[in-house]
């Protein structure tokens, strides 16, 4: 439960909010008692045919509290769910930050997230945590105010009445819950997970439904998938089963508090100390209270489920970052920078050995440095590394200023180090969005001139214009609209719009054609003049001239000339 305990720190940023919907709640659920009470005190009274006069006052209270009841109702439901959707909304918020800082390291290291567990657990589990507060918490709260009164009135009428609608709430709000809980709790342990799963088998198989029938391994993951629905529907038939048991005992408790209010009614009756009209309101209540709590009942038996949405929210939010801001950050330097990289020793787990072991580079200012290594090599690793994206386990990596002061990236804020150093990757992501809102990644304050010359220096502004929607034109899901020259282009045009002094271009030109890669590699270089380039890649004779190349080997740097880097 510390998971829950968790969770409802949340509500804190609501508390007003929650605090109204109780009390709406509890004076909604009051009248649909009190309706009872006075239905059944009325209908008692009437059969004894008094003036009309002295059943004014009953006949009133029954409209007041049946048209009060639904408005009640109404209002509570209102604010209950907008306080549940402004504490999801800063929930929400709090899981994106923390994604934020895990996403570069979600694939690496022990107990390692896929994309597809990251969603389901951003949207499934955050999702289903707001019936915690709409459905629990202020149903609960509200229920025990009332569930107080009435057993207090039921007690005044006949203590032994009042007595076994008490033993009968807490059989139906207390024991037929943890009976359920407890029947449900294993299968409920297993199904967030294998929510995750599924969604995490599904996402992969409809983004590589193309592949997989080419090379006949379509069937195989529908198998797989077909099995993970299968235990899933096990499980939520577990959950569903437990359920019943649950609203079964809570029936009989209702049952039971009615039988048991009549006989002791008729028993307190027949001794003089209880009027006769009075007997069905002591026998009809519990029926009405009941009705209240049966919906407590089913919400407590969601709990198993909500802790577990919650513990696994939970874990993405205390789940350690790969990199961590010093307590007193430094200042990046103003002005042209440079890269000082010595010694540096890295590795994405440290359960396998270091993916670098020894890494020197020196990049001053304006210059421009080729890395040539095999896939696998650590290219990749070293670019996370400059970009903050991953600690490393020994050596320096330095900016430069121009006057030779030089910051550590670990000493400075890992965002004032990226807002310093321009990634273009070979697979640099393009949303779902148009041309202007994949550039406004980079610079979301630009103007349109600013957006057109960044279009420009990056050859698209010709190809943009002559589309009917111009800017304004979607590019697909991950640019599929586009070929893959012009999502390279458009990606150098957000690196130019971000206007950093240092650019790390990672494999730009890897699944293009031998024209198109060419014409982008003089591209990068004539545009990025004037900026500190690291260029990494395999195929190093389409980015000349440089100052400098350099070989990754065996996780070490190896110095070479452009023409040998050519020949290799």
């Amino acid at each position: 439960m510390s998971a829950l305990r968790w969770a409802l720190r949340f509500g804190r940023v609501e508390r007003r909010g929650l605090l109204a919907a109780v009390a709406l709640g509890a004076l909604a659920s009051g009248a649909a008692v009190a309706l009872t009470a006075t239905s059944a005190w009325l209908i008692a009274r009437a059969s004894q045919q008094p003036p009309v006069l002295h059943l004014m006052v009953a006949i009133v209270s029954v409209r007041a509290f049946g048209l009060s009841r639904g408005v009640l109702r109404y209002l509570e439901r209102l604010v209950s769910h907008h306080a549940s959707f402004r504490i999801l909304g800063e929930l929400r918020a709090t899981v994106v930050a923390r994604l934020e800082r895990l996403l570069p390291d979600r694939a690496t290291g022990p107990g390692a997230l896929s994309s597809g567990e990251l969603l389901a657990r951003f949207v499934g589990d955050v999702d289903g945590l707001q019936d915690l507060w709409a459905r629990v918490v202020v149903p609960a709260a509200s229920t025990v105010v009332v569930g107080a009164a009435a057993v207090t009135l039921s007690s005044l009428l006949s203590p032994l009445a009042g007595l076994a609608l008490g033993l009968s709430l807490v059989a139906a709000a207390v024991v037929a819950p943890l009976l359920s809980q407890a029947a449900a709790r294993d299968a409920a342990e297993r199904l967030a997970p294998l929510r995750g799963r599924y969604q995490a088998e599904l996402l992969e198989v409809l983004d590589g439904a193309t592949d997989l029938a080419v090379y006949g391994g379509l069937d195989d993951r529908l198998d797989r998938l077909a099995s993970v629905d299968d235990a899933l529907a096990r499980a939520e038939a577990r959950t569903t089963g437990a359920g019943g048991l649950g609203t079964a005992l809570a029936a009989l408790a209702a049952g039971g508090a009615t039988v048991a209010g009549l006989g002791f009614g008729a028993a307190a009756v027949a001794a003089g100390t209880l009027a006769p009209v009075n007997v069905a309101v002591v026998a009809l209540v519990p029926l009405a209270l009941h009705e209240i709590v049966a919906n407590l009942t089913a919400a407590a038996h969601r709990l198993p489920d909500l802790a577990t949405a919650a513990r696994r929210v939970r874990e993405v939010c205390e789940r350690p970052a790969p990199v961590s801001d010093p307590p007193s950050p430094q200042p990046v330097p103003a002005g042209p920078l440079g890269l000082r990289v010595e010694g540096l020793v890295a590795g994405w787990s440290s359960d396998a050995p270091p993916v670098l072991r020894g890494v020197d580079l020196d990049l001053p200012a304006g210059s421009r440095t080729v890395v040539v290594g095999e896939s696998g090599s650590g290219k990749s690793t070293l670019a996370a590394v400059l970009l903050r994206f991953l600690e490393p386990a020994g050596g320096r990596v330095e900016l430069v200023g121009p006057g030779g002061e030089a910051v550590d990236v670990r000493a400075a804020a890992a965002d004032a180090v990226r807002g310093a150093i321009a990634w273009c990757a070979q697979d640099a992501h393009l949303f779902d969005s148009t041309i202007e809102a994949n550039l406004r990644v980079a610079r979301p304050d630009a103007t349109r001139t600013e957006l057109r010359a960044a279009l420009e220096r990056a050859q698209l502004a010709e190809w943009v214009d002559s589309l009917p929607a111009g800017l304004d034109t979607p590019v697909g899901e991950h640019g599929r609209s586009l070929s893959g020259g012009q999502r390279q282009r458009l990606a150098l045009a957000r690196v130019l719009l971000a206007d950093t002094p240092i650019v790390v271009f990672d494999e730009p030109t890897e699944h293009l054609d031998e024209p198109t890669a060419r014409a982008l590699a003089a591209d990068l270089l004539a545009v990025a003049e004037g900026r500190t380039v690291l260029v990494l890649t395999h195929r190093p004779e389409l980015f000349e001239p440089v100052d400098r190349v350099v070989r990754l080997e065996d996780g070490r740097t190896v110095p070479l000339t452009p023409v040998a880097a050519a020949v290799a």
